[in-house]
Parts: C-alpha cells; structure tokens; sequence
C-alpha cells in the first residue's frame, strides 16, 4: 500500500504534518477527517496535489451572482467558526442554498475536497465566481492555521462591497428613471405629434420661422433615417466595447473617466477605494505583500491603479518603503499614502488601508447624493424646456397666419 505525505489542521487550528498509507487519496482524506483533521494537501510524491480540472460552467442559463457568493460566503465564514469541518459546512450550504447554479458548483467542489483538495484549490476552479483574491486569502488561511479568521475578513470585505455597490444604484435609479420618461417623451412628440402637424403648416402657405424649420427637419430626418440612427448608435456602443476589451483601450476610456468634470472624481475615490479595501483584507488574511499588491491593483477595475500597483511591487523588491513608493507612483491620493506611512510605522497598515477605504465610501455616497439632487431639477428643466421650444415652433406659425390675416 502506497505512503501518502500529508498537511492538515488538527481541532486545535494548528498545522500538522506527516505520513500516513492509503490506496489513494481519497482514503487518506477519509482517515484524517475521522481524526477530526481537515486536510490541506496530500501528496505521494512530496509535491502538493492539485485540484483535478473542473468545468468553471453551470447549466445554460443559469449563473451565480455577487450575491450569491456574497451570502455564500458569510454562512461558510459563520460554519466554519462553528466548528463544523469543511465537508459538513458544504453540505449545509448546498441544502439550504437558493441559487442552482450554486448548489451544482459547490457539489462539484466537496467531491474535490472529499478527493483531498483543498477548499481554495476547488474553489479556483471557477475564477469567474472566485477571483484571486478570494481563493488566495483562503489559501493564506489554510496555510496558517487561521481560515475562520481569514473567512470573517473575507465576509466583511464582500459584504461592504455589496452595500457600496446598492448605494450607487439606489442614486441612480431616480435619475436613470426620469431620464427613460424623458427620451420616451420626446420620441413621442417628435415621431408622432409633430408629423401630424407638418400638413398644417404647409397649408399655411407661409414662410415658416426658423424654430418650426428646425423642429420639422428633426422630425423628417427621425422619420426616414431612424434605423440608421439606432444602427449608428449600436455599432457605436459595440465598437466602444471592443476597443474597451483591448489593453490600451482600457487605459484609454480610464484615463478618460478619470479626466470628467465630476464623475472623474467620484469614480477616482472608488477605485482607490477598492484598491485599499482589498489591499488592507488581503494583508489582513496573511497574503504577502508582493501577492497582496497585484490582486488589489486587479481588483480595483482601473488599469492606471494595477500599472500603478505594479511599480509598487518593483519598489518594493528593492527595499523601498511603501509610502515613499505610493508618492512616486502618482496615482495615488495623499490621504492614502499618509495613512500607509502611518500603518507602516505603527505595524497596523491593514487597519490603516481599511479606514480610507470606509472614508473613500463615505465621500462616494455623500458626492452621489448631491448629484442626484442637482441631476434631478437639471432633467426636469431640459425635458421642459425641449417642450417648451416644441410648443413655440407650433405657435408661432400660427400667430403669424393671424397677423397676416388682420
């Protein structure tokens, strides 16, 4: 019978090593986990196992949300603090689970981990639903002994990513909703209320003015060529898309969105936000510095911030301080890299990285609000006065016949 090397957690949270004989990896798994052990890696060779390949797909039409493994994610941080081993907390989220698309996925994960996977590498078989962030903290938490501290962490860093993302939905519904009515409004005016007024205006027999000119050569152009405008407008929106896919094409649109008047800034503090919410949770998990530094540049959707975070790592492996590095990088606010001097100082900097990114969040929500309340009389004005100027062009024609007349 074959010897299998083994690392495991004992009841304790402690790693423990050593040897043990099987006939495969799945009886030495079986083994441990009678002894109360969770294993982390089983080997016949001294080279740690990876997961088998595993379709990251579900069934058509089915796909798990943020939310999902948001939720997903606090029940197992919750199980496992518990106590229960890994195993027993999957088959409770499977039961208890929702979505589906969940529920096939982790069934696929426990049968890796009953093969003697670990849970970060069953769980990195599907990227699209765990990103390197989260299957690299587990993977820290596994090897340190630390996973329900580590799976608390993760929870937490989810959870306030899910509230930051409602929040700016929730202040961009009302404004998104009458921007709708008011495109909706004016398509009805200008595709069938003025077309049936055009006849009348050449019964007049009159020279138009000039607003009524206007408003019929809109109308006309909507009339004969609205297909090609909506064709214009959708090759538009797909081009843009694929020049956004492409390398230089993101750097583009970010520096781009990072120049607006007033959107540059708010999107400026939430990728910076996110940047040091998953930088600080990383740190917190027991990634390395190095490790930790390429996820959160990943994470934070900007290209300027991983090029960025990149040099940082460069910095870094020379020795440098990190503050002195952010202030050089030039991509980074000055609350940032005071706050990361600080935590240097003081040893605490994933403490330090989670309070800007809380005071980054705080100055999004505030600045959409004042938005959304200058948005909305600003939307109100431009339908009523695109009304206003529709009444006018019908009007005047029609003052002008009485003039004539009398």
């Amino acid at each position: 019978m074959p010897t299998f090397r083994y690392v495991a957690l004992d009841l304790s949270g402690k790693q423990v090593t050593g040897e043990v004989q099987g006939s495969d990896t799945r009886e030495v798994a079986a083994k441990l986990r009678e002894q109360g052990w969770y294993p982390l890696e089983i080997s016949a060779d001294e080279k740690p196992r990876e997961a088998a390949v595993v379709t990251s797909t579900v069934r058509k039409g089915r796909r798990v949300t943020r939310g999902d493994v948001t939720v997903f994610t606090r029940q197992l941080a919750d199980l496992i603090a518990g106590g229960l081993p890994i195993d027993r907390c999957l088959t409770v989220l499977i039961e208890q689970s929702e979505s589906k698309a969940l529920q096939e996925m982790l069934t696929k994960v426990q049968a890796e981990i009953r093969s003697g996977s670990p849970l970060s590498v069953a769980l990195a078989a599907y990227p699209k639903v765990f990103p390197p962030m989260y299957t690299n903290m587990l993977r820290a938490g596994e090897a340190s002994g630390q996973l329900p501290e580590v799976a608390e962490r993760l929870a937490s860093f989810l959870e306030k990513e899910q509230v930051r993302r409602s929040q700016v939905i929730s202040a961009l519904v009302y404004p998104a909703v009458l921007i709708t009515v008011a495109i909706l409004a004016v398509t009805f005016l200008l595709t069938f209320v003025i077309p049936r007024l055009s006849n009348v205006f050449e019964d007049l027999g009159q020279t138009l003015p000039a607003p009524t000119l206007i408003l019929l050569a809109i109308t006309g152009f909507l009339g004969r060529a609205w297909w090609m405008l909506l064709l214009g407008i959708a090759g538009s929106v797909l081009l843009l898309r694929g020049y956004a896919s492409t390398q230089t094409g993101k750097r583009t649109v970010d520096f781009l969105l990072l120049r607006l008047p007033v959107v540059g800034k708010v999107f400026g503090k939430v990728v910076i936000s996110r940047f040091a919410r998953a930088f600080g949770t990383l740190l917190a998990g027991g990634v390395s510095l190095l490790e930790a530094l390429e996820i959160a540049g990943e994470a934070s959707g900007s290209s300027m911030v991983l090029s960025a975070a990149r040099s940082l790592i460069e910095s870094a492996r020379q020795g440098e301080a990190l503050a002195s590095a952010m202030r050089q990088a030039g991509a980074f606010p000055p609350v940032l890299i005071h706050m990361t001097a600080v935590g240097e100082e003081t040893g605490d900097l994933p403490r330090m990285l989670t309070r800007v990114a809380d005071s980054m969040d705080f100055e999004v929500d505030a600045t959409l609000r004042r938005l959304t309340t200058l948005l909305e009389p600003a939307i109100v004005l431009g339908v009523g006065g695109f009304v206003g100027f529709v009444i006018l062009s019908i009007l005047l024609p029609i003052f002008q016949a009485n003039a004539v007349v009398r």
